[in-house]
């Protein structure tokens, strides 16, 4: 366990010192579960985020908007936050901590306590100790506490808001409008980056557990019967560790599948979630994830929700934290545009049109104004709209108008039997939704990016972020900041901005130093300018991971550089 927590304390002394994270608020003290993006730790962030969209929007085609972050009380009234987005809590009754009480259980061992009932989890912690003082807890009450941030709308409080638990909902609430942008046509998808707001017990996991935190998710809607992706060929022989349910109970392993067979053989419900199970394994390695240190893992029947079809958990192994989820993929069926159409109002739904028309038995319901009119005077309208669709019983058709029951007689409307041609159907999409925690994958990546070796008989920290996410792509070195070097390092830096390259300059301290110093931010390349440039015009160009130099034209090493960042070119004499 040491060797866990020093690898852990070096990330983190590292990122603070750095400038990748900082404690937010630090002056005053901190506050737990909010943190700064320092200059660097902005910057990978950000580079993170634009791997994210270049796979979800430039590929999948899935557009981005953008909701406030504030939002109106129906909306999750409907999603179902306000009535059951809680965690289990209780107060040590010594210490008077608040305490997450599943996560007080897990670390005594006890499985599956985040399913445990209140009264199940107060009889496990009765006789355990307190992880904030250490006395025996005895009889601690558990209780719901609602997760959500709470404001207030407009002067005096008029109306009540939420700062949003995920940035999903934004999504639903906008269906109509993203289905009219989509001409009315299935399969489509929109995606969101940006802040959301759990008011977390005591988040006592750094980056991990945060109150206000960053979330990248997409929300695919697909017709309920047609889950075949239809680009599935591009992830059908991608090959990943699946934890599914059957390891999980036999608590085996879990076992390399491809999507194909994962499909096929059932352990994962459909192509869609196949589809974005391995395309979230492809981003996560793309970004820096060691791919050792990545498995998914099915959800439990007892902790998937009630409505979703299947779910899949990516987790990221943590020297400190273990198996953490990073991702979570689900098919939740039709439940969040069902449950905002009944609360709204609004169909949410696409009409589907059908190949051919279909010839369909149906009964019309006439209305015989003649005697609705004397019988029920100014009601007689709204009664004849609504017996066009209402099902007629022996004694005649019940109706609730305006809180009144209401009988009509057999007398008063006329049943026809008719054949008619329908040409398609209204259809509830199912949703496909693959929920990403940036902030989580960038502590994996300072993580699994962390190295230390040994470089000219000296102890050497290096990050060796992949390419595509390091927060400084090139450093230009003057051997000397004098006698031209630097003028000429400067221009060098100058043309590399002009490329979109993030560039930096440093000439303080001995050459060796600087090495160092930009390897352990995780620079992937540095070029070297020296006397011999002055002739020349040549360059040594050092790669961070091998520490080799080669030596070229300087016109050479630019134009080599972004195939190099893109890994385009293999680094030796002959890319230059």
């Amino acid at each position: 366990m040491a060797e866990y927590e020093d690898t852990y304390e070096k990330v983190i002394e590292l990122a603070r010192r750095r400038g990748f994270v900082w404690p937010s608020s630090e002056i005053y003290g901190s506050v737990a579960g909010f943190i700064d993006y320092g200059p660097l730790g902005a910057m990978l962030k950000r580079r993170i985020e634009s791997t994210w969209r270049r796979f979800y929007v430039v590929q999948e085609g899935y557009y981005e908007i953008e909701c406030p972050t504030v939002g109106i009380e129906p909306i999750y009234v409907a999603s179902g936050h306000v009535g059951g987005f809680s965690d289990k809590m209780f107060q040590c009754p010594h210490c008077q901590e608040f305490l997450r009480a599943d996560h007080v259980a897990e670390a005594f061992g006890i499985p599956h306590a985040g399913t445990m009932s209140k009264e199940e989890l107060h009889n496990v912690l009765v006789d355990k100790e307190c992880p904030a003082c250490g006395k025996v807890l005895g009889e601690v009450e558990v209780f719901d506490f609602n997760l959500m941030f709470t404001t207030s709308i407009g002067p005096g409080g008029q109306r009540k808001g939420y700062l949003r638990p995920e940035t999903a909902q934004g999504m639903f609430v906008d269906f109509p409008r993203l289905l009219r942008f989509y001409r009315d046509h299935l399969p489509f998808g929109a995606v969101q980056v940006g802040k959301s707001y759990r008011n977390e017990i005591s988040p006592r996991q750094g980056m991990i557990r945060l109150r206000e935190f960053t979330q990248a998710e997409a929300e695919i809607f697909v017709h309920p019967e047609e889950k075949d992706h239809p680009n599935f060929s591009r992830y059908a022989d991608y090959k990943m560790p699946l934890w599914g349910i059957a390891q999980q109970e036999k608590e085996t392993p879990a076992v390399v599948k491809s999507m194909r067979e994962a499909v096929d053989e059932g352990i994962i419900a459909n192509e869609y979630v196949a589809y974005y199970v391995a395309m979230t394994h492809d981003i996560l390695c793309t970004v820096g994830f060691n791919p050792d240190k990545i498995r998914f893992r099915q959800h439990m029947p007892d902790e998937r929700a009630h409505y979703a079809t299947d779910c899949w958990d990516a987790e990221a192994l943590s020297d400190r934290f273990g198996w953490v989820e990073i991702v979570g993929i689900a098919d939740r069926t039709n439940y969040d545009l069902k449950a905002h159409s009944r609360v709204s109002g609004q169909k949410n739904t696409v009409f589907v049109q059908y190949p051919e028309a279909k010839k369909v038995h149906h009964k019309a319901i006439v209305p015989n104004f003649g005697k609705l009119g004397p019988a029920f005077k100014g009601k007689a309208k709204p009664i004849s709209e609504q017996i066009l669709t209402a099902t007629p019983e022996a004694d005649g058709i019940h109706l609730t108008i305006d809180g009144e029951e209401i009988l009509v007689g057999p007398e008063m409307y006329t049943v026809k039997d008719e054949i008619v041609d329908v040409f398609g159907e209204d259809v509830m999409p199912h949703v496909i939704e693959p929920s990403y925690g940036i902030d989580r994958m960038c502590y994996m990546v300072l993580e699994h990016a962390y190295a230390e070796d040994v470089a000219d008989g000296e102890a050497r920290t290096v990050m060796r972020f992949k390419k595509g996410v390091a927060p400084i792509q090139v450093a230009v070195l003057p051997l000397m900041a004098r006698d031209g070097l630097d003028e000429i390092a400067k221009n060098l830096v100058l043309e590399l901005q002009n490329e979109g390259i993030q560039t930096e300059y440093d000439d303080a301290g001995a050459i060796g130093r600087r090495y160092r110093r930009q390897d352990e931010i995780g620079t992937p390349y540095c070029i070297t300018v020296d006397y011999d440039t002055k002739d020349d015009t040549s360059v040594t160009l050092r790669d961070r991971d091998s520490m080799q130099q080669i030596r070229g034209p300087a016109a050479a090493v630019l134009k080599a550089l972004p195939d190099l960042l893109k890994g385009k070119l293999p680094f030796d004499t002959s890319s230059l």
